[in-house]
């Protein structure tokens, strides 16, 4: 039986949720997100707070249980403050850079790479080698950083490469010099 599924979730003022066909939707000041909640769980919204119910006793133990109260926990919180994950460019002439809809970036190969982003993502570059994520949505953040980090991960012999911000790149030897004897 999940612990973290019976807690409730408080629903802050100047935020709406409404559940209906199994689809929650949650309005806030950052927007508005809908997630589409397992068949197994119903929503509960009593007091402004939220409650996630299995439908049947026997769903007491299934996992899903507490995953999807994390879910609609995390599009509570999305519409409410919103999530922002922060990349770093490691290597000589490595640098980003906005235009109109796409991120241009520029990290060693012979051609640029022109990144579209997703319409309920916000992308900004404050300096040439940072790029800055925001998103009310968890999982599409998560798929765009990686999206992007995917074009050139860091290598372990210099470093370079894309990461993310304080993500340690554990480096290797590189080859010595003289046989073995």
């Amino acid at each position: 039986m999940s612990r973290i599924a019976k807690n409730s979730i408080k629903i802050p003022e100047g935020t709406s949720c409404v559940f209906d066909n199994n689809v929650l939707t949650v309005k806030g000041k950052n927007g508005e997100t809908t997630l589409k909640v397992h068949d197994k769980f119903t929503i509960k919204n009593e007091n402004n707070e939220i409650y996630v119910l299995p439908l049947n006793e026997n769903d007491k133990t299934n996992p899903m249980w507490g995953t999807t109260r994390a879910h609609v926990s995390n599009s509570i919180q999305g519409v409410i403050s919103g999530f922002s994950k922060t990349l770093e460019l490691h290597g000589t002439g490595y640098r980003a850079s906005i235009s109109g809809i796409n991120l241009k970036l520029q990290v060693g190969y012979s051609h640029d790479i022109d990144y579209e982003i997703p319409k309920n993502v916000k992308v900004e570059c404050p300096k040439p080698n940072i790029i800055k994520i925001s998103s009310a949505d968890k999982e599409l953040l998560g798929a765009v950083a990686s999206k992007i980090r995917s074009f050139r991960k860091p290598e372990p012999f210099k470093g370079k490469g894309i990461r993310y911000e304080n993500e340690y790149v554990r480096k290797k030897a590189g080859k010595t010099v003289g046989g073995a004897s």
